[in-house]
């Protein structure tokens, strides 16, 4: 089991920046892809970023490509989101995930056994 918490949402204005931060813990996090998405009510959960174990090959949604940034630090067991040059349609709740396999990147939400509680950004126009 892999518990994960999730931490940084907030109220931006547009072209602003946000940091987000995903707390694991529970079996070991290096063994883990970790993986960011979003939700809006009544949408489906959309894939917004992926990193392998090593933080190599860091894979994006072409909506969020050259302005959202995941990094991980394995000896903090905590995976990142920088999120720069905000709009307003990146409003949404953002999750955190954990997918079985150090390489094993998916841009598909079934494919990640852990979630966290989600996080909230808003950001205005």
């Amino acid at each position: 089991q892999v518990q994960l918490v999730e931490s940084g949402g907030g109220l931006v204005q547009a072209g602003g920046s946000l940091r987000l931060s995903c707390a694991a813990s529970g079996r070991t996090f290096s063994g883990y892809v970790m993986g960011w998405f979003r939700q809006a009510p009544g949408k489906e959960r959309e894939f917004v970023a992926a990193i392998t174990w090593s933080g190599g090959a860091p894979y994006y949604a072409d909506s969020v490509k050259g302005r959202f940034t995941i990094s991980r630090d394995n000896a903090k067991n905590t995976v990142y989101l920088q999120m720069n040059s905000l709009k307003p349609e990146d409003t949404d709740i953002y999750y955190c995930a954990a997918r079985n396999g150090p390489y094993s990147i998916s841009t598909h939400y079934s494919n990640y056994a852990y979630w966290g509680q989600g996080t909230q950004v808003t950001v205005s126009s």
